[in-house]
């Protein structure tokens, strides 16, 4: 189980990124630019892939990460939840989608 701070201090450790609110809705940016959200009352973290990293951690267990269920999810945007995904699997997801969203200068640090 992820809680919320762990999921924070995650998010805040990659360079460059910011916490606003998006919906009433904790997420986490580079810019503008959202990778991940922060679901309070379903305990539940959102982020953006893209379709073929969205589909290998999908694999994993779709009880823990699936596609949001609408036109959203085509677009990459993957939910996990937090109560089932383990910190190893859910570091690698996050830093995933910082690394689709942030600037190639920036996920390619990350990529080393």
């Amino acid at each position: 189980m992820i809680d919320f701070e762990t999921f924070k201090e995650l998010a805040l450790s990659f360079p460059d990124t910011s916490e606003q609110a998006h919906f009433e809705k904790p997420s986490f940016r580079i810019g503008k630019k959202i990778f991940a959200t922060y679901d309070v009352k379903k305990h539940q973290a959102c982020v953006k892939l893209s379709e073929i990293d969205q589909n290998v951690f999908s694999c994993f267990d779709k009880t823990q990460i699936f596609p949001v269920p609408n036109k959203w999810g085509k677009e990459g945007w993957t939910l996990i939840d937090l109560n089932k995904v383990n910190l190893e699997l859910f570091s690698d997801v996050l830093k995933t989608a910082y690394c689709e969203v942030a600037p190639k200068k920036l996920s390619d640090k990350l990529k080393m």
